[in-house]
């Protein structure tokens, strides 16, 4: 298997070109030299020398199956720009796609193993209220509807069962065919990565699991999902009551925790791993792999960003 990582730039205004260089500083010799940046030149060597940070960077046009590990390779992606962290600019959007697009066809192609993307400004580079890179990619894929956000962390993993949807929609997207496939779809993206089947705890969506409640989503539509697998002896169990289920170590016996929305899971799990997680996409063509964080607008250009959870993605996505 070819064994090339892409990392795409990502936005601008961020803390992206901080962490890749911190990163840098950090990562084994033998891992940088299969990993190049997919981004402008230009805008990563100017925000570099704002930042302070020095690390030998290569302008590229091609991709090479092996690279010296001396220098960081930038596949250079034009863009216009008159500040290296400028807010407004409207080349940004189109340049952050034609990176995504780049990163995409190489990997389609074969000609990486896969990549890492570093954060962007959803709204300002999709426009689309609740699409977020992982919708985006499933999309190209041509398998929307089958993606799985797995937050992972050696210990445990969470999985948002709907991704970027306003609480007050998600109720209406959960139904008992959504969590079939999705289920599904989870127990075939994960053991494609660990060879494994995956041992799953399921939350319910409300309060107590909607205990006082004869109707209730838990007993109407998310139980009767988890008999159906549990026939089929999936290791599955639930619905949890999700308001102390974080609490109890008994998580961790769990390989990947369930939940109805984004931040049910993703709050408590980031509260007990902070940056130790990254964010993997099952369901693509290929590994598709980020940091768990975003922009983190309010310190660009301070040089107090964290590269942990970078690291965390490159060491993933070398060694799977």
């Amino acid at each position: 298997m070819n064994k090339n990582i892409a990392i795409v730039a990502g936005e601008p205004r961020s803390i992206n070109s901080e962490i890749i260089a911190k990163s840098w500083k950090i990562i084994k010799k033998n891992q940088k030299k299969n990993i190049f940046i997919i981004g402008n030149y230009a805008l990563i060597k100017k925000q570099l020398n704002i930042l302070k940070i020095k690390i030998p960077i290569k302008k590229v046009h091609s991709i090479k199956i092996k690279r010296s590990p001396k220098f960081l390779e930038i596949f250079d992606v034009p863009f216009k720009f008159k500040k290296p962290f400028e807010k407004k600019n409207k080349e940004t959007s189109k340049y952050i796609l034609r990176c995504f697009d780049i990163a995409h066809d190489f990997a389609i192609k074969k000609s990486i193993k896969g990549f890492i993307n570093c954060s962007i400004n959803k709204k300002k580079t999709f426009g689309k209220k609740n699409i977020g890179v992982t919708e985006f990619l499933a999309k190209k894929n041509k398998v929307k509807g089958s993606e799985i956000m797995l937050i992972y962390n050696k210990k445990l993993s969470v999985v948002p069962l709907t991704t970027h949807v306003d609480i007050k929609n998600v109720a209406k997207k959960i139904n008992y065919r959504f969590i079939k496939n999705k289920i599904n779809s989870l127990n075939s993206g994960y053991y494609s990565i660990f060879k494994k089947k995956p041992k799953i705890a399921v939350l319910g969506l409300n309060p107590h699991n909607g205990e006082s409640r004869a109707d209730s989503e838990e007993k109407k539509i998310i139980s009767p999902v988890i008999k159906l697998f549990k026939k089929n002896k999936q290791k599955i169990y639930g619905p949890f009551s999700s308001d102390t289920f974080f609490a109890n170590n008994k998580i961790l016996k769990y390989d990947v925790i369930l939940g109805m929305y984004h931040d049910q899971v993703l709050t408590p799990f980031k509260t007990i791993f902070k940056f130790d997680a990254c964010n993997i996409t099952l369901g693509l063509k290929y590994f598709r792999v980020s940091p768990d964080h975003g922009t983190a607008e309010d310190i660009v250009g301070k040089k107090k960003a964290n590269p942990f959870s970078l690291i965390r993605s490159i060491d993933f996505i070398l060694n799977i």
